[in-house]
């Protein structure tokens, strides 16, 4: 079964990600996670499925999560709630994420990928 990638493609890390899947010759879709992002019933079943809090789905790092105040919005929110924020806008959301619908990577870690996807 082939994986799903939510990737940005201006993404370095995502950029990284990408090249290891295809080095490793694993088969992937993969999806614009800022032109399509998950939906919260998405994002909750892969948060769920990730076994890490919601709050490292946040993209930390980026812009928008500074601009929107977003750290001070999540602060008290329970998965329910951060997932409607993060659905509301791909660039808010930590990537790449890759699933094959059981078990979830939120980022790029080579070792990750070694122990989840080879």
């Amino acid at each position: 079964m082939a994986l799903t990638f939510y990737w940005y493609p201006n993404c370095g890390t995502c950029k990284k990600a990408k090249k290891w899947l295809e080095e490793n010759n694993i088969d992937y879709e993969s999806i614009h996670i800022v032109e399509n992002p998950p939906s919260q019933e998405e994002l909750e079943s892969l948060i769920a499925k990730s076994d890490l809090p919601a709050k490292k789905f946040f993209n930390t790092s980026g812009k928008k999560y500074r601009e929107l105040n977003i750290k001070d919005k999540i602060k008290d929110a329970n998965t329910e709630e951060m997932a409607k924020i993060l659905a509301s806008d791909g660039m808010l959301i930590k990537r790449p994420i890759v699933t094959d619908g059981q078990k979830v990577t939120v980022g790029f870690k080579e070792e990750d990928y070694h122990e989840n996807w080879l």
